[in-house]
């Protein structure tokens, strides 16, 4: 940990700070007219600041780290419920180390023990449990603010949030009037400039989908027909090494389903009826993006979208290089192909919020959410070029998607990583360095690193000792993973540590591999 800041900044806003005094002065007065209350008390908690993340909690957390794997209340006779789940979900369970209680990067099991929450409970808790910055959704709360609203009244810390994402994803402020203004107003197809609010990663990038599709097909009868009549739309999708389409996910709509190989059939008939075709490049094949658009850029095909992560936590942990995803969007521009970057992955782990700013890309569609409302909202976002604005009102959207409290989570949420950005680009490579330096210490058991800073995850030569590997980390208290569930990934132990997670965290993540790997035998077999 040498030459490294050890503390995070502060961050201290009240919810007149973020959501505006004159906002919050009226939305009191209101409130006050309903309840009988008064305006003076009810203002005082709006205007009075939080601190986000407090150095004695940062103290308690880092003082708990040595009792990680522990029992810390025993629960031999806690009653729990059976539950009604599907046979698959019953059997992937495991309450032991289901949620009792959880702080910060901790959880407590229903065995008692307390665990490290390592893959970040499954990639939406960037700030782990329990943030105190989120007591701010709890004085919104004691004003009445609501969470219920309808498309058609999006509320003002909606519209607040619709400019901040805008002002974030082109590098800008919203203090800066005169450049959002330019920016919101702009046709250029390489300026993402719209907000859709959905609840769930997978409406966001059926969304995509949709507005895609809506080059081909009309959405409604009384539109005019599109621009690709015709055409078969191809979608363009990173698939595994092998060439087939299972390494890619974006959803669980059946749509995405089927662009990850799933409903066979049904895709089969589908592109033997010219109505819907997928083809997949390997990743970083850069010879595989030639041979695509030479094969699809002709009647009767169309390449229609160009859906892909950066890193493929769904394959591996799979880093897409720079080189092969700017020959990818050269290729698009050319060929009038938008590019959707999904971020339900990345989005909250990079300095700028979105990992494609590092990457210098310039997509039609950006997919994000999980990591903005920090697992308090399920609450998505697409954002996306003018360019494809071109669904009608109800044509990609839900219901409730506009929620005023999830907006206010994500508010939160970018407050502290827009002041933390550097902690989260030097831990982070702090993180992955580490990784690596692991990974390298045992190349007769391990093939190597992937994945970037606190997406990183390491890869074995076999399956079973990435089993043992794991089962020797869960029981330290870890809760970690190995990607088993495609047949064809390869073996891989997934890790995603929270953004609030310091150089201590890491050095413990890395003491407890090491313990672990001196667990298991070369034929992965615990000794």
């Amino acid at each position: 940990m040498a030459g490294l800041n050890m503390q995070f900044s502060d961050v201290r806003f009240s919810l007149s700070d973020l959501i505006g005094h004159a906002h919050i002065e009226k939305v009191c007065a209101l409130r006050a007219r309903l309840t009988g209350e008064d305006a003076g008390q009810l203002s005082a908690p709006a205007k009075q600041p939080v601190d986000f993340y407090p150095q004695a909690l940062q103290a308690r957390l880092r003082d708990l780290l040595p009792q990680v794997g522990q029992v810390i209340v025993p629960c031999d006779e806690l009653p729990t419920a059976r539950g009604a789940t599907t046979r698959m979900f019953e059997k992937a369970n495991h309450s032991a180390s289901a949620p009792l209680t959880a702080l910060g990067y901790y959880r407590v099991g229903e065995d008692g023990r307390l665990y490290l929450i390592t893959k970040s409970e499954h990639y939406h808790t960037p700030l782990g449990h329990d943030f105190p910055g989120y007591q701010l959704i709890d004085r919104a709360k004691a004003l009445g603010i609501p969470n219920a609203t309808h498309n058609n009244t999006r509320g003002h810390i909606t519209r607040l949030l619709e400019e901040e994402l805008i002002a974030a994803a082109n590098g800008i402020t919203v203090a800066d009037r005169p450049a959002l203004e330019r920016v919101l107003e702009s046709a250029d197809p390489r300026i993402v400039n719209r907000v859709l609010n959905l609840e769930t990663g997978s409406l966001a990038a059926e969304a995509a989908l949709k507005m895609i599709l809506a080059r081909f097909y009309r959405s409604q009868e009384s539109d005019a027909a599109p621009t690709y009549t015709g055409r078969t739309p191809v979608i363009l999708v990173i698939g595994n090494d092998d060439g087939g389409l299972q390494a890619n996910y974006h959803g669980t709509t059946v749509l995405t389903q089927a662009m990850r190989g799933m409903w066979p059939e049904f895709l089969a008939a589908l592109e033997e009826r010219g109505i819907f075709r997928v083809a997949a490049v390997r990743p970083n094949s850069i010879e595989d993006l030639d041979a695509a658009f030479k094969q699809y850029e002709q009647a009767p095909y169309k390449i229609a979208g160009f859906f892909h992560e950066i890193v493929m936590m769904n394959y591996g942990g799979r880093l897409l290089s720079r080189k092969f995803l700017h020959h990818a969007y050269d290729l698009c521009r050319a060929h009038d192909v938008p590019t959707v970057v999904d971020e339900i992955q990345s989005c909250m782990w990079a300095p700028d919020f979105f990992l494609y700013r590092e990457f210098d890309l310039e997509p039609a569609f950006v997919v994000l959410g999980k990591g903005f409302p920090g697992g308090e909202y399920p609450a998505s976002r697409i954002l996306f070029s003018a360019a494809m604005d071109n669904l009608p009102q109800f044509g990609a959207l839900v219901t409730n998607g506009q929620e005023e409290l999830a907006s206010l989570a994500y508010l939160v949420t970018m407050r502290w990583a827009k002041a933390n950005a550097w902690a989260i680009r030097e831990y982070g490579e702090y993180y992955e360095g580490k990784i690596r330096q692991f990974a390298a210490r045992h190349p007769e058991h391990i093939s190597g690193a992937e994945g970037k800073w606190h997406l990183s995850t390491i890869v074995f030569r076999d399956l079973a000792l990435a089993k043992a590997f794991v089962k020797a980390l869960t029981g330290m208290g870890l809760d970690i993973s190995v990607q088993t569930y495609k047949a064809d990934c390869p073996p891989a132990v997934l890790t995603k540590l929270p953004i609030i997670a310091g150089p201590e965290v890491i050095d413990f993540t890395i003491d407890r591999m090491e313990a672990a790997m001196s667990l298991v035998s070369s034929d992965g077999i615990a000794v």
